[in-house]
């Protein structure tokens, strides 16, 4: 038994897990909150709407401290990400996914109290809430008491992605708590302030919060009452702000890619049915595709049931990626944003609120396709430490190499000196062969590329 490190700020309850299955105690302070929440029917409305996943109250016994009111057992999400690792379009729905609890929440006497985006999870290829407890009881006349928090975790990434650039969704990986907003306002273009949106709920907000520095309560406390169709009216128009947000994709070099400036079509024919033979060989039941672009292979995997969380480095390619994942409601496939040669670190409260990449592992398999020239020959790392990474990811791999002779490492190696002379067949399978036993090698057509399927020493 232990307890979730990122579980101990809201007093309310936390979360821990027993012989493998995670728990939500819920403190006698949440009691009435949880009784009007159960009792008025929300949950039921929540839950059926795919808003918030479901639990089943669990014996009181398993509680960790005598301050119980209740121990649950919430439905499982597949896989936790953090919203640096999310895509534009991952954001606007996980903020449509906020308003609109709200606004159903307002109709059942209740409000959140909460709107941090670490609240919400991807499942099933949609977003959802999973802090049970983030709902209260409506006081009347109360503002929305979550609505800095919607703006700074929600509302100011989505502008600056519009706005300015989709790298600066990365500034949540310094500011926890959502990007602040004096530094969103001074970080948006000043044409922004003409939008009547963003003048109210970023530029004044942030003049409010700089006004009101060292008094937060000021900002939440004021004389004049909000009434239930004022404030539902301010969340409709919040979510109609948010609804008419659009990113115009960028062209990047990953996001444009075609897969058939690799091969012929018959390698890439022969390359994909290489990749189900080996699939189907070790049959995970989750799969890393690191380097994934728009989730050709990975869908390979996730179309046969095997949950996938494709990663890359282009936010466009993923985006468009999560936009296929919405429009064929696949529900296997999880697409996400990482630098595999800078990917997400230990965060938060002594280094261990937010899970690192590998720590949210192992996988039951990974997936590294026309990426190992990337990571040895772009970014000079040495085959020996990308085998031993990969080694703790996951006990499975298939990998494929890129050798010298292809166009793409040709196409590395014409502007700089070549000083890879480990980089071949020989020297991979000598480095990967430290960690793993190679099961299966197999040559793709038209082309010089190897796949490898390998397994971990210690499987």
């Amino acid at each position: 038994m232990y307890h979730v490190a990122g579980s101990f700020r809201d007093p309310s309850g936390f979360m821990f897990v027993d012989n493998g299955i995670l728990y939500r105690q819920i403190n006698r302070c949440y009691r009435s909150d949880y009784e009007r929440l159960m009792e008025s029917g929300l949950y039921d409305d929540l839950v059926a709407k795919g808003f918030l996943v479901s639990h089943a109250e669990a014996d009181i016994h398993l509680a960790r401290t005598e301050d119980v009111y209740k121990v649950i057992r919430p439905q499982p999400v597949p896989f936790i990400s953090y919203p640096y690792e999310w895509c534009f379009g991952q954001f606007k729905d996980a903020a449509l996914l906020t308003l609109e609890a709200q606004a159903l929440a307002l109709g059942r006497g209740m409000t959140l109290k909460d709107a941090s985006a670490y609240n919400v999870q991807f499942m099933d290829g949609r977003p959802v809430l999973i802090d049970t407890l983030s709902f209260a009881i409506h006081r009347e006349g109360a503002p929305w008491m979550a609505y800095r928090q919607f703006c700074q975790h929600f509302l100011a990434p989505l502008a600056l992605i519009c706005y300015r650039d989709v790298a600066l969704s990365q500034l949540l990986r310094i500011h926890m708590d959502g990007i602040p907003l004096p530094l969103a306002s001074e970080l948006l273009p000043g044409r922004t302030k003409l939008s009547p949106s963003l003048a109210l709920h970023i530029h004044m907000h942030a003049k409010m919060q700089a006004k009101y520095e060292g008094r937060p309560e000021a900002l939440t406390t004021s004389k004049r009452k909000m009434s239930v169709r004022s404030l539902a009216a301010f969340i409709e128009g919040l979510r109609q702000y948010v609804c008419g947000l659009q990113w115009h994709l960028p062209r990047t070099v990953w996001g444009k890619y075609d897969l058939g400036g690799s091969y012929e079509d018959e390698g890439l024919a022969h390359k994909a049915e290489l990749v189900q033979a080996f699939l189907a060989g070790i049959n995970p039941r989750t799969l890393w595709d690191l380097g994934a672009n728009r989730g050709f292979f990975s869908r390979l995997a996730s179309r046969k049931g095997i949950f996938t969380v494709a990663w890359d480095i282009d936010p466009v390619a993923v985006e468009r990626s999560y936009r296929d994942v919405t429009k064929e409601k696949e529900r296997d496939l999880l697409p996400l944003v990482l630098d595999l040669t800078n990917p997400s670190p230990s965060l938060g409260w002594a280094n261990a609120e937010r899970s690192s990449f590998a720590e949210r592992g192992p996988a039951d398999a990974c997936m590294a396709l026309a990426l190992i020239h990337h990571l040895a020959i772009a970014n000079n790392l040495p085959l020996e430490r990308i085998a031993g990474y990969f080694a703790r990811l996951s006990p499975r791999l298939i990998l494929e190499f890129v050798p010298k002779d292809d166009p793409k490492v040709r196409h590395l190696l014409a502007s700089r000196e070549d000083i890879f002379p480990d980089y071949t067949r020989p020297g991979l399978e000598a480095a990967f062969g430290r960690h793993y036993r190679i099961t299966s090698v197999a040559e793709i057509r038209n082309s010089s590329r190897i796949l490898y399927l390998m397994e971990r020493t210690d499987a």
